[in-house]
């Protein structure tokens, strides 16, 4: 048996646990693992005619070369956002599939985000063998409870924002922080809420000035240090804002100058005088090594997915399910998006979170 292993979309801490993994769970069974450079971009820049191609943009995972890897943060093999599908060129699934023939290559193992898992769905349905490990920091991939690198990710924003409580007293402002989260809230509630911040704003509910900033004066006048505490999602708007979410689908630096952290603290400052702090965390929270969590789930997610491929089931996403591991089929991911249950758990009105109940939910609350 021969494994391919990749990683694509952005990196976060839990990766390499997962990696090791699936390298030492096949070398128990005498298989050989091929780790595979930049996700799916090395598998296009691989000429299967051409051994220098070869190995440039793949590399053998033995027990030597996964040794002491779950220590380290990000992803040995490198990562990219390519989908074949839309690469240069038109759809280059062809050539992914013909590579992974001329190479051997029997099942493969990718841990990705909603992209990167899609195509991987999509490999599936073609009948190639697939085993998809979830992966985002925003733990949004549909069909899974968690993904790794979630739990690091909270736990560096709430440790970056009470940090900052120091500045923000000292200069008695209001401290502006945004995090990462396009499309869904998750990462900014949890984090506003465990770090007990006065208000938060979140992607799936647009925050009204009229209504937000006097909360935020009160918060600081009740204050005995006089600050108060804002924690925003990177995909959230103003009410009124038009729909038009190219902006932050492009990368930072190709960016104009419109982040949401930005406008609430430019806003603040013009409407009420009130000095701010603005950070935003950005690729802070998925820097360094993992957290236990995700050390834990990467190992056995990683686990899971060798113990899959020996029991001759692929095509199939491992997942996490009301606090068990589990798995689902490959395609589940196409069948909804996840994001955070405004009504159970945020309070519109007060830009705060609620737990509206607390009995039956997953430990993340999502």
């Amino acid at each position: 048996m021969r494994l391919g292993i990749l990683t694509g979309g952005g990196d976060v801490p839990g990766l390499n646990p997962c990696i090791r993994a699936v390298a030492l769970g096949a070398a128990d069974r005498g298989w050989e693992a091929v780790g595979f450079r930049r996700g799916w971009q090395g598998l296009l820049a691989i000429d299967p005619d051409d051994p220098a191609s070869i190995v440039a943009n793949s590399m053998p995972l033995d027990r030597e070369r996964v040794r002491g890897i779950d220590r380290q943060g990000g992803t040995i093999l490198h990562t990219s956002r390519t989908d074949p599908r839309t690469a240069k060129g038109g759809d280059r699934t062809e050539h992914v599939l013909r590579v992974l023939d001329r190479m051997g290559i029997d099942v493969m193992v990718t841990l990705g985000g909603d992209g990167t898992l899609r195509f991987s769905a999509h490999l599936a349905s073609l009948g190639y063998p697939v085993i998809s490990i979830p992966k985002t920091m925003d733990n949004d991939v549909f069909g899974t409870d968690y993904c790794i690198g979630f739990s690091t990710a909270i736990s560096r924003s709430v440790e970056a924002i009470n940090r900052l409580r120091t500045t923000t007293e000292s200069h008695e402002r209001v401290a502006v922080v945004e995090l990462f989260g396009r499309r869904s809230g998750e990462t900014a509630l949890l984090a506003g809420f465990l770090a007990q911040v006065d208000r938060t704003v979140i992607s799936e509910a647009p925050a009204d000035l009229d209504t937000l900033l006097p909360l935020l004066l009160e918060d600081k006048r009740s204050n005995p240090a006089n600050y108060a505490m804002l924690v925003v999602s990177e995909g959230a708007k103003l009410r009124g804002d038009a729909g038009d979410d190219s902006a932050r689908a492009r990368s930072a630096t190709a960016r104009d100058d419109v982040g949401i952290g930005f406008r609430l603290a430019r806003e603040i400052e013009a409407r009420t005088g009130e000095g701010t702090v603005l950070q935003e965390l950005a690729y802070l929270m998925r820097a360094g090594e993992p957290d236990a969590l995700d050390r834990m789930v990467g190992f056995a997610f990683g686990g899971l997915a060798v113990q899959l491929i020996e029991a001759r089931e692929t095509g199939r996403m491992v997942a996490l399910k009301d606090g068990n591991y589990s798995h689902v089929p490959a395609d589940t991911l196409l069948g909804g998006t996840k994001g955070v249950d405004v009504e159970a758990l945020y309070d519109r009105a007060a830009y705060r979170a609620k737990l509206a109940h607390v009995n039956g939910m997953p430990m993340f609350l999502y």
